[in-house]
């Protein structure tokens, strides 16, 4: 799994948007993208936490917040270096279609995956 954070939260470029969907259908054909999706803003979300063994709900926006994550994919590669590859290619539209923007792109695999 993968998914983008940034401490500069900003809605992605109609050509972002663009190269963003042209290598996601490339990854669905070639069979290694099984699921995306951008992510609502903070303020439509909810934060359910446990401090002192008492369940809170706390609803969005989140001042505290220095990172928002953006959205998520979730892939099947063989390897970490086929995983970090993809992240690498997915950032660089960023860079090309968003100059300026920062962010994160974090590669995790999933505990226990069959594929693993």
């Amino acid at each position: 799994m993968s998914f983008v954070k940034s401490a500069q939260p900003a809605a992605p470029t109609p050509e972002l948007i663009e190269a963003m969907h042209k290598l996601a259908n490339r990854e669905i054909q070639a069979g290694r993208m099984i699921d995306s999706g951008g992510l609502e803003p903070l303020a439509n979300g909810a934060r359910v936490s446990i401090t002192d063994g008492k369940v809170s709900v706390l609803d969005g926006p989140f001042v505290e917040a220095k990172e928002v994550i953006g959205g998520y994919a979730i892939f099947e590669f063989h390897s970490k270096e086929e995983a970090v590859a993809s992240a690498v290619e997915f950032m660089q539209l960023h860079v090309e279609h968003m100059p300026g923007w920062e962010g994160t792109c974090e590669v995790r695999a999933f505990a226990g995956f069959a594929g693993q």
